[in-house]
Formats: structure tokens, sequence, C-alpha cells
């Protein structure tokens, strides 16, 4: 946790009055800075309340999946300034194809469909996997990690 994150945590600890919050990781959305400011925006006025990853990427990473109701996350915009403490209150996992409409809108992206979720998603996973990974992987059947998440401090 670096100074500002630190600042913002014991802000946060200041206020409210859940007993020893744990505090998770300090993170943002996306894979580019205007990305994560997007992102955090949907966050901070409330259209964006869930989010998804590719189970291979925690794999890969050898990370444990997220858990609900477990720790506090610090969300941060594209200049890794800290915006708000997070609760992940719902994970399951479920096929890309599988993903619903309910999570396509509750992501707050977009036109909110599930046409525009898959196609967000689809190319964003193809580049990654490509450029970041070198690795070429089945995204229509592969597992998404859903998250449903709610603010705790902002």
């Amino acid at each position: 946790m670096n100074k500002k994150e630190a600042a913002f945590w014991q802000k946060f600890l200041s206020q409210t009055t859940i007993e020893n919050p744990i505090f998770g990781e300090a993170w943002s959305f996306g894979a580019t800075d205007e990305m994560a400011d997007e992102l955090a925006k949907l966050v901070l006025n409330g259209t964006k309340t869930a989010t998804a990853s590719a189970k291979v990427e925690y794999d890969w990473e050898n990370e444990a999946l997220p858990k609900s109701n477990h720790h506090y996350d610090m969300l941060l915009d594209g200049s890794g300034n800290p915006v708000a403490v997070l609760m992940t209150t719902k994970v399951y996992m479920t096929k890309f194809c599988e993903v619903t409409p309910e999570h396509a809108y509750k992501e707050g992206e977009g036109d909110l469909s599930l046409k525009y979720w898959k196609q967000v998603h689809y190319n964003f996973w193809q580049t990654l996997f490509k450029d970041i990974y070198n690795k070429e992987v089945d995204i229509i059947n592969m597992e998404v990690v859903c998250e449903e998440f709610e603010i705790i401090y902002k």
C-alpha cells in the first residue's frame, strides 16, 4: 500500500463503524488509464455494480479466486488515486457463452446489453491473451468469474 492508499484507508477507518475491516488489495479496472477512469466513474455514480474476469488468468497467475463478504478492496482511478472502498458481495462462475443479460446490465458498460458486453469482453480478452500471455483461449467456452460489489466508502 503506497502513501495515497494508506491515507485513504486511514480516512475510511476513521469514518466506518465496521469492526476490524480486512484490507484486500488496491486495483483499477481495465487495461489502460483511460479505461480505469471511465469504469471508476461508472462505479462511483452507481451504474457499475459488477465485473467479470477470466478464470484462466487466476490459474496462470496462481492467484486465489475472489471471495464474497471477506475483505475490502480499494478502487483506483487511472492515475492510481484511491476513489472508493468496495466489498465483493457475490461471486459465481459461468461460461462466457452463458453470462446473463442481468450480469451484463450490472456491469454498467455501453448500452448495458448482453450483446455489447460479449463484444467488448471478447475483444478485450482476445487481445489480453494474445499480447500479454501469448496464448490462445476458447473464449466462448471459457469460465468467467462474475463478481457483484457495493461501495462501502467513497
